[in-house]
């Protein structure tokens, strides 16, 4: 923030202050509407937007971030209080922060963005459908218990009771939707969000309309912070919530850090990844101290903070300050909103949030990147976004790897030129290797995923050689599976009596790796050439000292 506010003048922060005030409006349904799809009281949004905005804006990697309650954290922090409590989440939420400062602190800023695009749009979608399912009670005022936190019991549930629709909330519902949609072509300035609430609020309030409010079911909305309290933190609840606690951690650093780059391109600039991964976990740890929720970057609040004028930290500031201004003096007007109208806002975010172009865009796509999209959107459905993830990411490892190897291949060398070599002097093109030398050639990375091809090739010479040939030009990386090839190939040479080289090793970090392995030293440096011509010559002078 420091560094952000070098120079800042009064003119910028006449831009701050109203982009900041109009977040904050912004953010106030969506903070309450966000905690009571999750599974907790109202009040707990709110105070997570205050706290951990406002730390968020002030320490963040981010000139423009503006952190809070976000959807994609519904269906996480849902489960979690179904299975452990509220407390449970709150000491969660806490152990998140301190694995996010870990991350942070370790550098994993920029291995967060090398999270493959299909699995984020896969588990994002999921989401989306999730949040979508968990408002048709309110949003249509059906009459009955708890909803089923499965996905398939839940609709099971709601088919049950679709003759109990209240049709009143299911009008304010419909309504919320269409204003929402409408008012931005009016105005940009106040959003339709806040518009629908009002409107929706004062025709139940006036006219007495038989619909759910807050007030109805949770009952008033304290107008003060609540006082922090460490939450109680030993081994054993470690064990038990550190897995969800990991969740939540790796969800919030996805999160943050896609709205980052999102805003570095709106306003040209350039984030901290690592810095906003250590101000993500702080905001946390202290979300749980005043008993509120995870809190992640939200990019629909950034980009709105940026299209009205913000570009300092100052602008994040405003907004939780705003938000602790109308919690303070007019909290307890939110009671009177209706369910259905925050069912309805929600259905809108979820529709947001569906990505349903790049949903299809991927899944007419590369086939491996569709089948890693289906399986962790149905894993999100039907499993949890945890086991979503972990196998999301396993299946996506595993395709890239049968793709590598799929472009890795072993070739006997016959001396004729391809497409891709010179044609001059240098070229190595239609010459004859001496009776005696076999040359193989291979193409790709040699690790794991495709070491077995080179075995294979080397295993079918029927006839024992004098040397053993092996052009590695076009091999640009090689693990430990590689190097144990390359030994065990070493060695039954050396039993055969068969003369080994290594031909065009252009890679730094192949001859690095054969160098720590002493394979420069086992094969012998003499033996290792800069090209074809030089790997001849040398085998000339092997069988003519034989």
């Amino acid at each position: 923030m420091v560094d952000a506010l070098k120079g800042y003048t009064r003119k910028q922060f006449l831009k701050d202050l109203p982009a900041g005030i109009i977040v904050g409006v912004v953010a106030l349904p969506l903070a309450i509407a966000f905690a009571i799809a999750s599974g907790v009281s109202p009040e707990k949004g709110l105070f997570t937007a205050i706290i951990a905005g406002f730390i968020i804006s002030a320490l963040g990697g981010s000139r423009v971030q503006i952190g809070g309650p976000t959807g994609a954290f519904i269906v996480i922090v849902y489960g979690i209080v179904q299975q452990y409590g509220v407390n449970g989440l709150i000491i969660a939420t806490f152990l998140a922060g301190i694995l996010l400062i870990i991350m942070g602190f370790a550098r994993l800023g920029s291995v967060i963005k090398f999270i493959p695009h299909p699995l984020i749009v896969g588990f994002t979608s999921g989401i989306a459908v999730i949040i979508f399912s968990s408002q048709i009670k309110d949003f249509l005022g059906l009459k009955m218990g708890a909803v089923p936190a499965d996905f398939l019991e839940k609709w099971q549930a709601y088919a049950m009771h679709f003759s109990d629709i209240n049709i009143y909330a299911a009008v304010i519902a419909f309504s919320t939707i269409i204003i929402g949609l409408l008012w931005p072509h009016i105005t940009h300035k106040i959003p339709g969000s806040l518009i629908a609430i009002i409107v929706t609020t004062a025709a139940v309030y006036f006219f007495h309309l038989p619909v759910e409010t807050i007030g109805n079911k949770f009952g008033p909305i304290p107008s003060s912070l609540p006082s922090p309290t460490v939450p109680h933190v030993d081994w054993s609840i470690i064990q038990k919530l550190i897995r969800p606690a990991f969740t939540i951690a790796l969800l919030g650093g996805i999160e943050s850090l896609l709205s980052a780059v999102v805003a570095d391109g709106m306003i040209g600039g350039r984030h901290r990844s690592n810095m906003e991964l250590v101000a993500q976990g702080t905001a946390n740890i202290f979300s749980a101290i005043f008993g509120g929720i995870p809190a992640t970057g939200a990019i629909a609040r950034t980009a709105t903070n940026i299209k009205n004028g913000g570009r300092t930290p100052v602008a994040g500031i405003i907004h939780a300050i705003t938000l602790l201004i109308i919690m303070l003096f007019v909290g307890k007007l939110a009671a009177l909103i209706p369910m259905a109208t925050l069912a309805g806002i929600l259905v809108v975010v979820a529709y947001n949030m569906s990505e349903w172009k790049n949903f299809i865009s991927i899944f007419r796509g590369v086939r491996s990147d569709a089948v890693v999209l289906i399986v962790t959107f149905l894993l999100t459905l039907l499993v949890d976004l945890t086991v979503a993830i972990e196998i999301g990411m396993v299946l996506a490892v595993f395709l890239f790897m049968t793709k590598m190897t799929q472009f890795s291949s072993v070739q006997a060398f016959t001396g004729e030129a391809n497409d891709n070599e010179a044609t001059d002097a240098e070229a190595i093109a239609n010459f004859q290797l001496p009776n005696g030398v076999v040359a193989y050639e291979i193409n790709g990375p040699l690790f794991f995923g495709a070491a077995y091809k080179f075995k294979d090739a080397i295993r079918i010479i029927e006839k024992a050689p004098k040397v053993l040939i092996i052009r590695m030009r076009n091999v640009p990386i090689i693990d430990a599976t590689g190097i144990r090839t390359l030994h065990e190939v070493e060695k039954e040479c050396k039993e055969e009596g068969i003369k080994l080289v290594l031909s065009e090793i252009t890679s730094e970090q192949v001859m690095t790796e054969l160098q720590k392995a002493r394979m420069v030293f086992k094969i012998g440096k003499a033996n290792i050439v800069d090209s074809m011509q030089d790997a001849v010559k040398r085998s000339n002078e092997i069988i003519k000292n034989k």
